[in-house]
């Protein structure tokens, strides 16, 4: 198997080599070799974010139509292995790669039209809605619930180790929706801006005094919603499949 790069190969990692000299800030490349959290902090990751979304580099793994590159994967693999070797930080991955495939897979035309947009350009910055104190990597177990109320769901619960919730404005969450069914059934994927009245972040300290993570407590949170169906107002929530 030949593993040597191709002449355009080459000469996308010379035109990579070179973008990154002559865009890469210095002061994002040190406060990338003294970052010892999770994420490199969030104005620096989104102001190299800013930098790569200006190019259009911003987001190889997403489709052309909505803002990606088309790279091939030799493309993806040359751009992330010189990024690194830069010095560049890790975009923070929880709206691009986390929150973004699922609007795109299963989002209304208005919703993708409403939330990539500000995604990419981090207009809005997210957190991830997943761990509760009695349900970790076992989903299952969750127990943050949204009742349905007319077009909208009152959310109660918490969730925890929720990485930048602190700094976030919005929330991907898993909720249940149905306590009737079996565990892994009747949990539903929703979207969350934590300005709504009964949002509250309290923040988990390290032993080293860091605050990275925290808990966050929902209180009768009112979030619009249209469930199980596309092409809704408002958001929309999703069902995840049994057997997650």
């Amino acid at each position: 198997m030949n593993l040597d790069f191709s002449p355009d190969e080459l000469r996308f990692q010379q035109e990579v080599r070179q973008f990154l000299a002559d865009s890469l800030p210095p002061h994002i490349v040190a406060a990338t070799a003294n970052n010892g959290s999770v994420f490199v902090e969030k104005d620096i990751a989104l102001e190299w974010q800013a930098i790569l979304a200006e190019k259009g580099w911003a987001v190889p793994q997403w489709p052309q139509e909505y803002g990606g590159t088309g790279w091939t994967p030799a493309q993806k693999y040359i751009f992330s292995k010189e990024c690194y070797h830069a010095g560049a930080p890790m975009l923070i991955p929880l709206g691009l790669l986390m929150l973004a495939p699922v609007i795109m897979a299963f989002g209304s035309e208005q919703q993708k039209a409403e939330y990539l947009p500000k995604i990419l350009s981090g207009e809005h910055y997210w957190c991830q809605g997943y761990s509760e104190p009695g349900a970790g990597s076992d989903l299952a177990s969750l127990k943050l619930r949204a009742q349905r109320d007319g077009d909208h769901y009152i959310v109660n619960g918490s969730k925890i180790w929720t990485t930048h919730a602190h700094l976030a404005d919005h929330i991907f969450c898993l909720v249940r929706t149905n306590v009737g069914s079996k565990p892994q059934e009747g949990i539903s994927f929703l979207l969350i801006d934590m300005a709504s009245p009964g949002v509250h972040v309290e923040p988990i300290i390290t032993m080293a005094g860091d605050h990275e993570v925290n808990q966050v407590f929902f209180t009768d949170v009112r979030a619009r919603g249209q469930p199980h169906r596309r092409g809704g107002q408002g958001l929309e929530l999703r069902q995840v499949p049994a057997g997650i």
